[in-house]
């Protein structure tokens, strides 16, 4: 049996995907970290259980993603602080893991089990992600509906 070696560019992902990350803890400091995103950084938007993007998204689909992003999470996440969104580095972020509100489990790592993130921005190509349980169909359908604008 031959082994598949990794790339480097996956295995930067899975590390920085399982490493040290940062909350962004209030809906003010979430709003002040989106408007630092640099749009046109190469991001890949991969929502998991969904294809992986086989390249990044334009710089406009970032900005609407991003505030969509943001509208759901508002939404849904019946808070008043945000503590859902995670980041590699507050002010140059490469990866950042947005989980569902509707599925949060034990988001923090705490859990030997934490539940995957609904959505990662990365500037690496990212390692396909397979969720423990079904997508909720009303997420596939928003996911849908984003690509179908032109989204992903």
């Amino acid at each position: 049996m031959l082994a598949v070696r990794e790339t480097t560019h996956t295995q930067d992902f899975k590390t920085t995907f399982n490493g040290l990350l940062y909350s962004l803890l209030s809906w003010e400091q979430l709003a002040e970290f989106w408007s630092n995103i640099p749009p046109g950084a190469g991001w890949y938007i991969y929502a998991i259980g969904e294809a992986l993007p086989l390249s990044p998204a334009s710089p406009q689909q970032v900005v609407d993603f991003i505030g969509e992003i943001d509208d759901l999470l508002r939404r849904d996440h019946h808070e008043d602080y945000c503590g859902i969104v995670y980041t590699d580095d507050l002010e140059r972020p490469s990866l950042i893991k947005i989980y569902d509100p509707n599925n949060l489990g034990v988001s923090c790592g705490s859990s030997k089990n934490p539940p995957l993130p609904g959505w990662v921005m990365s500037t690496m190509p990212p390692s396909e992600l397979k969720p423990k349980g079904v997508v909720p169909a009303g997420r596939s359908r928003w996911w849908q509906s984003f690509v179908a604008k032109g989204g992903n």
